[in-house]
C-alpha cells in the first residue's frame, strides 16, 4: 500500500502560528477511518514532528463530525474472506497512528472534537494530550448495537479517562451523550459552544507554546508513563527524567529561578516567567 497524490486529501495539514492544524477530511463519510488515512496520518505525523513551525498539533474533523470511527465497509465487509494476516496488516496500521505514535507524540496534542465521534475515533481522541469539544458534540459507542465490541483497545481508552460505571454504560446501551457529558466524565478537558471551539482551542495552543518544549515533553510522559508503574518505580523513573532535564533543559530552569530569586520578577505559581529566548 503506498500514499499517492490523491490520498494526501483525506488529511488536511496546515501551519498557523506554531500551531500545525491536522484535519480528518473524508466529510462525506464523517472522516470514517480507512487504512489510505491511517498512511497518511502516519506521513503527516512524521512530518509535524520534525517541522519547527509546529509548537502544538490539534486534530480535528472536516465538516460535521470529528470521526465516525472504522470505516465499515473497508474494515469489515471488504476484510471479512481475506486470510487472517491481512486483517492484522490492516487494522495495525490503524492502531500505529492512533496511539502507538499519538500516545507519545513529541509536541503537545490536542484533539478539537467538533462534531460526530464514534467509536474507533475515541482511541485519537484518548491519545492525544488534550482535548476540547463542542457542546453540541455527539459521542457514542454503538458497537454494541451491531454485533461487535468496542476494540482496537477502544475499551483501553475509556478505562483510561471515564469512570468504570459511565465507560460500561455507553459500552452496553450504545446510547449517544454529547460535548457537555463527555467533559463531565474526563473523556474530554472542557466543552464549549461550537462557534467557540476554535477560539478556546487556539487559546490553549497558544498556553502551551509558551512552555519549554522539552519540559512539556518530559511531563506528559512522565504522567503517562507512571500510570503503569508502583511507586517505587514511579520514583525511580520521575527523578531520572528530571535529571534528564538538566541536559536537556537545563537553561530554562536556571532562568526561572533567576527571576524568583534574585531579580524578583516572577512569583510561581501566578503564570509564566519569561523565557530565555523570550523578548
Amino acid at each position: 500500500m503506498t500514499t499517492t497524490s490523491l490520498d494526501k486529501n483525506l488529511a488536511r495539514l496546515e501551519y498557523d502560528k506554531g500551531v500545525a492544524w491536522v484535519t480528518l477530511n473524508r466529510p462525506e463519510k464523517r472522516n470514517a477511518l480507512n487504512p489510505a488515512l491511517s498512511l497518511r496520518m502516519l506521513e503527516i505525523l512524521d512530518e509535524v514532528e520534525a517541522d519547527d513551525r509546529c509548537g502544538v498539533m490539534v486534530l480535528t474533523g472536516e465538516g460535521t463530525a470529528f470521526s465516525a470511527g472504522m470505516d465499515i465497509k473497508e474494515y469489515f465487509r471488504d476484510m471479512k474472506d481475506q486470510p487472517r494476516i491481512v486483517t492484522i496488516k490492516v487494522r495495525r496500521l490503524n492502531y500505529e497512528w492512533q496511539w502507538r505514535r499519538l500516545r507519545y507524540f513529541e509536541k503537545p496534542t490536542i484533539a478539537m472534537v467538533n462534531g460526530w465521534c464514534f467509536g474507533g475515533a475515541f482511541l485519537p481522541v484518548v491519545s492525544c494530550d488534550l482535548a476540547i469539544a463542542a457542546e453540541d458534540a455527539q459521542f457514542g459507542l454503538s458497537e454494541v448495537n451491531w454485533g461487535i465490541l468496542p476494540a482496537g483497545n477502544v475499551s483501553r481508552a475509556l478505562a483510561e479517562t471515564m469512570r468504570t460505571r459511565d465507560a460500561l454504560y455507553y459500552s452496553m446501551t450504545g446510547q449517544l451523550f454529547d460535548g457537555r457529558k463527555a467533559a463531565e466524565m474526563g473523556l474530554v478537558n472542557e466543552a464549549v459552544p461550537k462557534e467557540r471551539l476554535r477560539e478556546r482551542v487556539r487559546e490553549l495552543a497558544d498556553i502551551l507554546l509558551e512552555k519549554s518544549p522539552a519540559v512539556l515533553k518530559a511531563t506528559k510522559d512522565a504522567f503517562k508513563r507512571v500510570q503503569q508503574l508502583d511507586w517505587d518505580l514511579s520514583e525511580d523513573y520521575l527523578v531520572s527524567k528530571q535529571e534528564q532535564l538538566l541536559f536537556l533543559a537545563g537553561e530554562e530552569r536556571e532562568e526561572g529561578f533567576k527571576q524568583f530569586l534574585d531579580d524578583k520578577t516572577y512569583k510561581p505559581g501566578l503564570g509564566m516567567y519569561k523565557r530565555p529566548h523570550k523578548k
